[in-house]
């Protein structure tokens, strides 16, 4: 990691990623949009999802372009413009030839940058050995189910929830940072208490998060629920609790309980929008602004989860990684500002 030079003229302005990256602003790497189970709000970071595709065949996923040094490229170049707090994600990225490749790869993040794996977990115990090899400092286990049924309804999968219960603890076994997050919807709303549960008697960090509407779900957008009744539930346990409304995204609710922090993504705490924002035709139904860059296994890079039209394709630039930086920080100043 390193500092970049002063602007001399005609060079790329670094503000807008620069404030970008200390407003804890993500960079969501995405090695395949293919899954092993179809959750309905699926939004596969942009691309079409798996319940999509199922349903219609002709439904495909952008074809990949990126290979590991591909990827490697991309994932140094941007944080060494800045960028620190790197996730990966899918699909399902444990089931990608590309993620041991990559993964065991990544440049050393330094002090104050890290990486994150996304798994639906079940897939890790099968990847163990070679997970625990890797820089990764944190697992973060999606739990929207806690049993077979809910599982069923949610994923659309035989995959049994004991699978994604012993992924969980073999990402315990090897790293000392495993999270759960879990999506709020009426499906599993009479089994948030044995999430909570579980992820206490683990000691395990959860998230809660209400549905962020996408055209991908809105068939069933009243499955989504609001986060109060969890938010009156987590009261009855703590008065340890406080708002978080710095930085980029949705605001959210922290409690602890037992030293165990527990986030609520709460839309009422507001979000953080930029400047192409006040003229988006889709910011009436936005929820959470501008709070991660994705890079996805076609090579393209976006802003926003509804918006493809924003999407650069950064495929001709793997061979100049300077180059490649300067084009994702000119078109994040450009949708900051609101001339993309």
């Amino acid at each position: 990691m390193h500092d970049r030079a002063p602007l001399t003229e005609n060079a790329v302005d670094y503000t807008a990623l620069t404030n970008f990256a200390a407003l804890r602003g993500q960079l969501r790497v995405s090695f395949t949009p293919r899954c092993n189970i179809a959750c309905w709000f699926c939004h596969n970071e942009g691309d079409v999802p798996p319940p999509l595709t199922r349903i219609d065949p002709s439904e495909q996923p952008r074809p990949r372009v990126l290979e590991p040094d591909d990827y490697i490229t991309i994932i140094g170049s941007l944080m060494d413009a800045g960028l620190k707090r790197v996730y990966f994600t899918g699909g399902e990225p444990l089931l990608s030839p590309l993620a041991r490749p990559v993964l065991e790869r990544l440049p050393d993040p330094g002090p104050d940058a890290g990486y994150t794996l996304i798994t639906n977990g079940t897939r890790v115990r099968t990847h163990q050995a070679w997970l625990a090899t890797t820089p990764l400092d944190k697992v973060k286990v999606s739990l929207h189910y806690f049993s077979d049924a809910t599982l069923e309804a949610i994923a659309g999968t035989p995959v049994g929830i004991a699978t994604v219960l012993d992924g969980i603890e073999a990402a315990r076994e090897v790293f000392q940072r495993v999270e759960l997050n879990t999506l709020l919807q009426r499906e599993n709303a009479h089994e948030i208490p044995r999430i909570l549960d579980f992820a206490l008697e683990r000691r395990l960090p959860v998230q809660f998060i209400e549905l962020v509407a996408t055209d991908f779900n809105e068939a069933r957008a009243s499955s989504a629920v609001p986060a109060d009744a969890v938010v009156a539930y987590l009261r009855t346990l703590t008065s340890d609790e406080h708002t978080e409304i710095t930085g980029v995204g949705q605001g959210r609710r922290v409690f602890r309980i037992d030293g165990i922090e527990i986030d609520v993504i709460h839309r009422d705490l507001g979000r953080h929008h930029v400047g192409q924002c006040g003229t988006c035709p889709r910011r009436a139904g936005c929820v959470e602004g501008f709070w991660a860059l994705r890079v996805d296994h076609a090579g393209g890079v976006q802003p926003c989860l509804l918006r493809d039209d924003l999407r650069l394709d950064i495929a001709p630039f793997l061979t100049d990684p300077h180059h490649l930086a300067d084009r994702v920080a000119g078109h994040v100043t450009a949708f900051t500002e609101g001339t993309l």
